[in-house]
């Protein structure tokens, strides 16, 4: 598994970092066996998996549940966890102690943190040894205000997202995710730190790469965003193997002799 200080070294190595959301246990031990560098039990989860309507819904329980599933999926892969909306947004006193209670129980390597108002409560988590991974542009807790589409479009939103990463880093943050902003100025952000800068719909002169497991491979996805590119149709071929059960059932021809057991239990 590789540490919180090793990111920094392929930074100036140049080798991209990659990332994926992963939920479960199944999506953990696949994204592991195909050697992907980190994993993010998002928020996310909430769409993806449990149909909510927004990532607002989701629960520290959630989190919990979830993150403990990867993890046994996933043992030697670095494994990032979302603090859950509304978390760590009350007095700095009560954010830490939630955080610390998601990292203990989730056995995470980091925790991440989503706009520049935490600034406090990830000094005092750096402090207390939690490592930090912050989130800046499109943040999804704050959709409700912000709407989903790109952030820091003008020169002065794009100067104060500047300044806002720069203020993560003296943190203590120790990588940086940039979601959907322009991508001459997430290539001025990645110039400017230290630390790593994982892109999502922040073009490729970043550091590394994350998307939503469901959506590279389309499993139950219906519509993509702008940034996503699918290396699969879970979809179709999920809904297809169905398909075909529910009519080998129908026409008798399920089980047949190859998955039927045998054994003469009653005399004729």
């Amino acid at each position: 598994m590789k540490t919180t200080s090793e990111w920094s070294q392929m930074k100036q190595n140049g080798e991209k970092i990659t990332m994926v959301t992963a939920y479960d246990y199944p999506s953990a031990k696949q994204s592991e066996a195909a050697g992907m560098d980190m994993l993010l039990v998002g928020d996310s989860l909430g769409m993806t998996v449990l149909g909510y309507t927004s990532t607002v819904q989701v629960t520290t329980g959630d989190m919990i549940h979830h993150a403990k599933a990867v993890r046994r999926g996933a043992p030697d892969t670095y494994m990032v966890v979302d603090m859950p909306f509304g978390t760590y947004h009350a007095n700095d006193d009560t954010s830490l102690t939630n955080m610390l209670s998601l990292y203990q129980q989730t056995d995470a390597n980091a925790i991440k943190l989503e706009g520049v108002d935490c600034l406090p409560i990830v000094k005092r988590a750096v402090r207390a040894g939690v490592p930090i991974v912050a989130h800046l542009g499109l943040t999804p807790q704050s959709v409700g205000v912000t709407g989903f589409k790109m952030q820091a479009g003008t020169q002065e939103a794009a100067m104060q997202l500047i300044e806002d990463a720069k203020a993560m880093e003296a943190a203590g943050a120790s990588v940086l995710v940039l979601e959907a902003i322009p991508s001459d100025l997430a290539e001025k952000v990645t110039e400017v730190l230290t630390i790593p800068t994982i892109g999502i719909g922040a073009g490729k002169e970043v550091d590394g790469q994350v998307l939503v497991y469901h959506d590279l491979l389309q499993y139950g996805t219906e519509r993509l965003p702008k940034f996503v590119r699918s290396y699969a149709d879970f979809n179709t071929a999920g809904i297809e193997g169905l398909s075909a059960y529910v009519q080998a059932v129908k026409n008798s021809e399920f089980p047949d002799e190859a998955t039927t057991y045998k054994r003469k239990v009653f005399e004729e």
